[in-house]
C-alpha cells in the first residue's frame, strides 16, 4: 500500500489540531497561532493549506465527521443483523472517552456558528443528510426484516438522531439528571419499544 503523501499527512496533521483547539476553547476564541502550535506547524503552513480561517473551520468540521464515520467503520461491519448494528451504532455515538467528548464539543461549535453562518449550515446540512441516511438504512433493513414495527423509517430516523444529539448535549453539559450510563439506556429503551420481537 503506498505512502501518503507528505502533504497530505500535514493537512490531516493541521486539521486534527484544529478540531482539537476547537474542542478546547471553541470556535470565537480560536487563533491560528493556537492551532499551529498544536499541530507543530507555523501559520504559514496553515496558510498554504488553507486560504482563510472560515475554509480551515470548514475542513476541521468535514474532517471531525469523516473521523466520526471511521470510528463506526467496524461497528458497521462487525454484521449482525440491522436492529443489533443499529443498537450498537447509537451506543457507540454516547460520549464515553475523552476522544467522543472532544468530537461532540466540535459539533456544538459547528451548531451555535451555524446559527449564523449559512455556509456552516449548508455543511450542517450535508453532513446530517448522510448520517441520517446511514440511520435510516438500518432502520428500513430491520423493518424489512421484521424487527421493527412499520411505520415511516425517516421519522424513526430523525427521532433516533434527535435523541441522540439531544441527550448527549445534555451529558456533556455535566446535567445530573442526564448521565452518560443513562442516555445509553434511553437509547436502548427507546430502540426496545420499537423492536418487533
Amino acid at each position: 500500500m503506498p505512502r501518503p503523501s507528505v502533504e497530505a499527512e500535514r493537512k490531516a496533521q493541521i486539521l486534527r489540531a484544529t478540531c482539537a483547539v476547537i474542542a478546547d476553547a471553541g470556535i470565537h476564541d480560536l487563533r491560528l497561532t493556537d492551532v499551529a502550535e498544536r499541530a507543530g506547524v507555523s501559520s504559514g503552513t496553515i496558510h498554504y493549506y488553507f486560504d482563510s480561517k472560515q475554509a480551515l473551520l470548514h475542513a476541521a468540521f468535514e474532517h471531525n465527521f469523516r473521523h466520526s464515520l471511521e470510528r463506526r467503520a467496524a461497528v458497521l461491519a462487525s454484521g449482525g443483523d440491522p436492529l443489533d448494528l443499529l443498537s450498537r451504532l447509537v451506543e457507540s455515538y454516547a460520549p464515553l472517552d475523552a476522544e467522543s467528548v472532544a468530537a461532540w464539543r466540535v459539533w456544538a461549535e459547528l451548531w451555535v456558528h451555524g446559527l449564523r453562518q449559512p455556509e456552516l449550515q449548508e455543511l450542517n446540512e450535508s453532513i446530517y443528510g448522510e448520517w441520517r441516511r446511514t440511520v435510516v438504512g438500518l432502520v428500513r433493513d430491520a423493518q424489512d426484516q421484521g424487527l421493527l414495527r412499520g411505520g415511516d423509517p425517516v421519522l424513526v430516523a430523525n427521532t433516533v438522531v434527535a435523541m441522540i444529539d439531544g441527550l448527549a448535549i445534555q451529558v456533556l453539559l455535566g446535567s445530573k439528571n442526564m448521565t452518560v450510563d443513562r442516555m445509553r439506556a434511553t437509547c436502548r429503551a427507546y430502540l426496545d419499544s420499537l423492536a418487533d420481537r
